[in-house]
């Protein structure tokens, strides 16, 4: 089965930007969620099946999200379909750290 993710062979996508000298992380929270996938890969989930979560994205979400976005939507995917936390409790905590930021 073909996803967004299956490009090779695909023309008229426009050319690769490259970034000259690009940082690792271009934010801190791109840092955080690399800790927080990794942890969860020794813990919790094998690297394999959190791939085929980040694959899971609808389409259009895939093609216009960052690379730590496609590896936070599969961390919040996995949390949630193996009841580590429930979808009200991630936007719970996403208000929360919104309005600690004012």
């Amino acid at each position: 089965m073909n996803g967004p993710h299956d490009m090779g062979g695909m023309q008229g996508m426009g050319p690769i930007p490259i970034e000259e000298n690009e940082p690792v992380f271009h934010s801190e929270w791109e840092a955080k969620v690399f800790a927080m996938s990794f942890a969860t890969f020794i813990n919790y989930f094998p690297v394999d099946e959190t791939r085929h979560a980040s694959e899971r994205m609808p389409p259009g979400e895939y093609w216009s999200s960052s690379y730590y976005e496609r590896w936070l939507y599969a961390l919040e995917l996995l949390i949630t379909e193996h009841n580590l936390v429930t979808p009200a409790e991630i936007e719970a905590r996403v208000i929360e750290l919104a309005q600690s930021e004012t």
